[in-house]
């Protein structure tokens, strides 16, 4: 069992995601070593229940105004040759309005090089937000406007993250869908076992990247 986190690991973590299925693997043990306090929150689908959730989760204290927030679960690729259990490290993400402004992930860096330590494939890049699931010719045109992956939570959990405090904000996915392996109806991400294998591996990465962002800037 994991020790607890002592008193000067500072402010919580907070991972943001939409279904249950991926809060059980960001549950998950996370590997030895001391972890940070975190709040994994499950937002339910979609960007409205994503904005609504996270803001309510920061009013009512579940995070402090300095907590740092991670949007995650699973995710759709966008470009040719992306497969179930890539991993996407957004730097920037973007609503689905048009006149929604792009939110930058300024300090993605770490988790960029801790996730390709552990041999896992990472894309990054711009990571669209969308209201609905996206397939064909949506994808293949999001894709032609500069973004690596579509997820319906991302971009309303980090714009509602900043928009209650001046904190560090990463957008981290794992593909469950991709051009050559579309998905049906979203309950078959159940059945993506690879995609939530790795899902359960990346928390570890999320806690260092948690303890990066204490140590001074040089």
């Amino acid at each position: 069992m994991p020790r607890p986190a002592p008193a000067d690991a500072g402010p919580p973590l907070l991972i943001a995601c939409a279904l249950g299925i991926e809060r059980l693997a960001l549950r998950g043990r996370g590997g030895s070593g001391v972890r940070p306090p975190v709040v994994t929150l499950r937002t339910g689908m979609g960007p409205q229940a994503a904005e609504r959730a996270l803001e309510h989760a920061l009013r009512e204290g579940a995070a402090t105004a300095r907590s740092p927030v991670v949007a995650s679960g699973f995710c759709a690729g966008l470009a040719p040759g992306m497969r179930p259990g890539d991993v996407v490290v957004a730097e920037a993400t973007r609503d689905h309005r048009p006149d929604a402004p792009d939110i930058v992930c300024h300090d993605n860096g770490p988790l960029l090089t801790a996730l390709r330590e552990r041999g896992l494939t990472v894309h990054t890049g711009l990571l669209r937000g969308s209201d609905h699931v996206v397939r064909g010719a949506e994808r293949a045109a999001l894709h032609r406007e500069g973004a690596v992956a579509v997820d319906m939570e991302s971009a309303a959990t980090l714009r509602a993250a900043r928009r209650a405090g001046n904190r560090p904000v990463a957008a981290v996915r794992v593909i469950v869908d991709a051009p050559e392996h579309e998905l049906v109806r979203i309950g078959t991400v159940r059945g993506g076992i690879s995609a939530f294998r790795v899902l359960r591996c990346v928390l570890p990465v999320f806690f260092e990247w948690h303890r990066s962002l204490l140590l001074p800037r040089r």
